[in-house]
């Protein structure tokens, strides 16, 4: 089976191709596997023609490589709201958001779970604000999984980005 680096190094160019932004790529389950694709606009929007779109390009490249020796379920989807932070650039764009954060291995106080605002970011380091007195600088690097919390604040970003994009 295909693993996560390659299977990435094979849909990537197809999405940039089209005019997206890959988000990620996953591929979980074990009895029966789902291979899930993330993508956006540049300007951060996605809808289901775009999703369907992509879908196409990216199954009939699947059909001819064939990476993945079981059976799987393709699914093109947009990172929604309470999106996943995969790229340095994602932790930037939402500095002063809540953020639920593991990190590969545990820290210096032993925690690998966070949930913080994000206090800043590179494309090196993030910064959490642990407590308003207290942050935490990581690189990006020790961060396994990121996933922004949704706040009423985020929704209301997001409602307001999307009346912008109609306009």
């Amino acid at each position: 089976m295909a693993s996560a680096e390659t299977l990435h190094e094979l849909i990537a160019p197809i999405v940039a191709t089209l005019g997206f932004e890959l988000v990620r790529v996953r591929l979980t389950g074990s009895a029966h596997k789902i291979l899930q694709i993330m993508a956006e606009r540049p300007d951060g929007t996605m809808n289901v023609d775009d999703c369907a779109e992509l879908s196409r390009a990216i199954s009939a490249m699947l059909d001819e490589k064939d990476p993945i020796a079981e059976d799987y379920d393709l699914e093109v989807s947009s990172p929604g709201i309470d999106r996943p932070l995969t790229r340095p650039r994602d932790f930037a764009a939402y500095v002063g958001h809540k953020a639920k954060i593991e990190l590969v291995s545990p820290d210096a106080k032993g925690r690998r779970r966070y949930q913080v605002d994000i206090a800043a970011a590179n494309d090196v380091t993030v910064t959490l604000a642990i407590t308003a007195d207290e942050t935490l600088t990581i690189p990006f690097t020790a961060i396994g999984e990121a996933k922004l919390v949704m706040t009423d604040r985020l929704i209301a970003e997001a409602q307001a980005a999307r009346g912008a994009a109609k306009h």
